[in-house]
């Protein structure tokens, strides 16, 4: 399965996607490398992890927290402007923002070999979160048991 099919069903699940805004906006992590190294890790798939995360950190930077930041804003009124132009507008930033992540794993999976035999997902998930600033481990632990 490619990485973004398996990673929108994966935060479809219940509780993922709540945890992983909450591992992005308290801890600095980066949802799509957490996604991709879950993947990766019951794909059995080697990474490229240097190259990955530096991938993943300029993709963040650049594009996605710019986009989200945007879309954020979008939700306060604005002065001048009518709501319902505004959250036109904000859907359709949430749009691009969520095409900037498919970009952002579709590179990312580029990064990946052949599966293999699963690798721990609990280890692979707290080796990503440490690429970015590391987050409490129960957290991590938690996203391990609903992503498995």
């Amino acid at each position: 399965m490619s990485l973004w099919a398996w990673a929108v069903k994966a935060y479809g699940r219940e509780g993922v996607g709540d945890l992983c805004v909450d591992l992005q906006d308290a801890h600095g992590q980066s949802v799509p490398y957490l996604l991709f190294a879950a993947w990766a890790a019951l794909e059995g798939r080697r990474v490229e992890a240097v190259r990955a995360v530096a991938l993943a950190r300029a993709w963040e930077a650049e594009v996605v927290s710019p986009l989200r930041a945007v879309r954020r804003r979008l939700k306060q009124e604005l002065p001048g402007t009518a709501d319902a132009a505004r959250w036109a507008l904000r859907e359709q930033v949430k749009g691009v923002e969520l095409g900037a992540e498919r970009l952002l794993l579709e590179g990312l999976e580029t990064l990946a070999g052949e599966p293999g035999a699963a690798r721990p997902l609990g280890q692979a998930l707290s080796a990503a979160s440490l690429a970015f600033g590391g987050a409490p481990e129960a957290k991590i632990s938690r996203l391990a048991t609903l992503l498995s």
